[in-house]
C-alpha cells in the first residue's frame, strides 16, 4: 500500500489526489482531441466540488487557469481562455503606495473630517444644519469608542470648529448632544449582543 505522504506534493490540495491524477492522465494522453474531451470532463468534475462558487465571475475561467497550474503548464490543448502564464504565477505585486495623509484625531478618522468639509461647502439652510448635527453626533460617539469614560459636549464642538477651520461653530445651549452615558450603554449593549450572536452560532 502506497501512502500519501509517499506520493509527490499537492500543486493544488483542495482538488485532492484523484484530480490531480486525472490532470496527470490527461498530460499523458498521445491523442489532442481526446485531450481535449478528458480535460472538459476534468473541468465539470472541478465545477461540481464547488457548486457554491458558481456565480462568481469568471468560475470557469479560474478553473481553466487551476487546470494548467496543476498540469504544469505541460497540458497542450486549445484552452477556451486565455491562461495565467507560468512566469507571473509567483510575481509579486506591484507595491501598494502607503497613504501618508495626515490625520488630526486618529479617534474621528478620515471619513469624518470629508464630511465635515462638505458641510463647509453647503449653504446654510436646514441640510447644512442637519448633517452638522450629524457630525457632531458621531464625534461624539467616535471620541467614547476610544476614551469609554465621558466627554463634555463643549470638547466636540471645540474639535469641530477646529476641524473646519473654524466655519462651524456650535454652543451648548443651541445643540445638545446624546448624553455619555447612553452612548456608552448602547455600545455596551451592541458588544454584548455581538458576543452572544457569535456563541449561538458556533
Amino acid at each position: 500500500m502506497k501512502y500519501n505522504t509517499e506520493e509527490k506534493k499537492l500543486v493544488m490540495p483542495e482538488y485532492g489526489r484523484n484530480i490531480q491524477n486525472m490532470v496527470d492522465y490527461c498530460v499523458q494522453i498521445q491523442d489532442k482531441e481526446e485531450r481535449m474531451r478528458c480535460a472538459n470532463s476534468i473541468i465539470n468534475i472541478m465545477g461540481n466540488m464547488f457548486p457554491h462558487l458558481r456565480d462568481v465571475n469568471d468560475f470557469k475561467h479560474i478553473l481553466w487557469d487551476h487546470l494548467a497550474i496543476m498540469a504544469d503548464f505541460k497540458l497542450d490543448i486549445d484552452y477556451p481562455y486565455e491562461i495565467i502564464k507560468k512566469e507571473n504565477l509567483y510575481a509579486r505585486p506591484e507595491r501598494l503606495p502607503y497613504n501618508n495623509c495626515n490625520i488630526r484625531y486618529r479617534h474621528y478618522g478620515k471619513t469624518l473630517e470629508k464630511m465635515i468639509r462638505k458641510a463647509n461647502e453647503l449653504e446654510a439652510g436646514p441640510e447644512k444644519d442637519h448633517l452638522i448635527k450629524l457630525v457632531a453626533t458621531q464625534m461624539k460617539k467616535l471620541f467614547l469608542a476610544w476614551n469609554k469614560e465621558s466627554v463634555d459636549d463643549r470638547k466636540i464642538f471645540k474639535d469641530l470648529s477646529e476641524l473646519s477651520g473654524g466655519q462651524i461653530v456650535l454652543n451648548e445651549e443651541e445643540y445638545k448632544l446624546t448624553e455619555s452615558r447612553n452612548i456608552l450603554a448602547r455600545n455596551t449593549n451592541n458588544t454584548n449582543n455581538k458576543k452572544n450572536y457569535t456563541r449561538k452560532n458556533r
